[in-house]
């Protein structure tokens, strides 16, 4: 066997392995030996096949892939334990030839964080957003669409009413959206299922029916759809329009029973959307100067940890099976087009999260921030008298090795941008300032 290391970069090796003719042809035979005893030849008793005549009724091909499959993996082994490699995750495997046997490898490394000098950033917080009378109007108007009652009319169909509708669509020949009775809010500027479609439809009659085409941005994100033509059938059933609820005191119980009337409900959502502006201010300030230490520092890391933060961003987006199958359906997508379209659209943000994860580790490293236990007892003690569950069942269930860990991580995160956030905001003495003074 032959190991090439042919380079190393963003926390990755690529080896190329060549296979002595020798190996693969004792792996080949190890291969023979297991499946003949399980693989029924015609004329021959189970196991006692001679492996001339098994190898043209499993094909010679068939008998070297199996070979491979066990092969490729202990090689694998080999190689990284001859190039003192160790690697985080399973590698990329690809075979370039089977005669004689080439396979590359890419194999995951830890990564490197080089840190700038995070004890020179100086950033100020941006104030948080003032909540006036405007924005009050404007949440208390979302509040009276999403109770407002829809009413059946005759006229034709205006932007903004819901209406039921037969369709048949096909894009570049295969079915797209196929339904009877299927309701639609028709609005202008929509762009589901397609720009142009809510256009259509206004201006249409109760069983009035339309054909018509329309295309789909070249930059869709379904890219499966992406700068192809729609073909559209339309039946239209029915118009319903939309009957806002009077902005009185009874508004204001329907919105909450505590709170009797429109002032007492505006006092109530200002307080709220205060601390709302608040938090979200805070948050702001914290991306923008883990982003700073970020941009000053070498962080180099392989493909795979994107890869694994793309999936617990695809976990947290649907969070159970049932939820994923009942999108799947409603998509007409399969799992596998939903990941990769998921992939390309979580990319960028994922590589951001790892970025930003990685150098909050290292500060923590550098800073020497720990989590004392008592911590994490605090934090369970929180969780455990925030609920109204049994208390000893709830504690049994929390105080559990695994879970101790993922607060650990946590309050190690928080901690670490606090840290970070004082540095920034010239609240905390750095470290070379502490060395200037003596």
């Amino acid at each position: 066997m032959k190991v090439t290391k042919e380079k190393t970069e963003n926390s990755q090796a690529y080896l190329m392995v060549e296979m002595d003719p020798a190996e693969v042809e004792e792996s080949m035979d190890k291969s023979y030996r297991q499946l003949v005893q399980r693989t029924r030849v015609p004329g021959f008793r189970l196991g006692k096949t001679p492996r001339v005549i098994f190898e043209r009724y499993y094909t010679r091909q068939g008998l070297l892939e199996k070979a491979i499959e066990e092969l490729v993996p202990e090689a694998y082994e080999k190689a990284i334990k001859e190039q003192e490699i160790e690697p985080i995750a399973r590698p990329q495997i690809e075979i370039s030839q089977t005669e004689p046997l080439i396979f590359k490898a890419i194999v995951p490394l830890k990564p490197t964080v080089k840190l700038g000098d995070y004890h020179q950033l100086r950033i100020t917080a941006e104030p948080a957003k003032e909540i006036g009378d405007k924005d009050i109007d404007e949440v208390i108007e979302a509040l009276r669409h999403q109770h407002a009652t829809w009413e059946p009319v005759t006229r034709e169909v205006r932007s903004g009413d819901l209406v039921t509708i037969d369709i048949w669509s096909e894009v570049d020949g295969k079915a797209y959206i196929n339904q009877k009775g299927g309701q639609y809010q028709a609005t202008v500027g929509t762009t589901f299922p397609v720009p142009g479609f809510a256009e259509q439809i206004i201006g249409m009659k109760p069983e009035e029916e339309k054909e018509f085409t329309l295309s789909f941005p070249a930059d869709d994100p379904r890219t499966e759809y992406a700068g192809k033509e729609g073909k559209f059938k339309i039946r239209l059933n029915e118009i319903k329009e939309e009957k806002l609820p009077e902005l009185n005191d009874e508004f204001a119980k329907l919105i909450n029973a505590e709170l009797p009337t429109m002032d007492a409900l505006r006092e109530r959502m200002t307080t709220n959307m205060k601390l709302r502006a608040e938090d979200d201010a805070k948050k702001a300030y914290e991306e923008k100067v883990i982003d700073a230490a970020v941009e000053q520092s070498q962080i180099e890391f392989p493909e795979v940890l994107v890869d694994s933060e793309i999936h617990r961003m695809m976990d947290q987006q649907f969070q159970t099976r049932e939820r994923l199958e009942a999108y799947l359906k409603t998509t007409n997508k399969t799992e596998e087009q939903l990941h990769e379209e998921l992939h390309n659209t979580y990319h960028d943000t994922a590589i951001t999260r790892v970025k930003r994860s990685l150098l909050l580790g290292k500060i923590a490293d550098e800073e020497k921030i720990t989590v004392e236990a008592s911590e994490i007892d605090a934090e369970i003690e929180k969780m455990i008298q925030a609920s109204e569950g049994d208390r000893d069942r709830l504690k049994s269930a929390l105080d559990t090795e695994e879970f101790r860990e993922s607060i650990s991580r946590t309050l190690l995160t928080t901690k670490t941008v606090v840290k970070l956030k004082e540095i920034a905001g010239g609240t905390v003495e750095t470290s070379n300032e502490k060395e200037e003074s003596k």
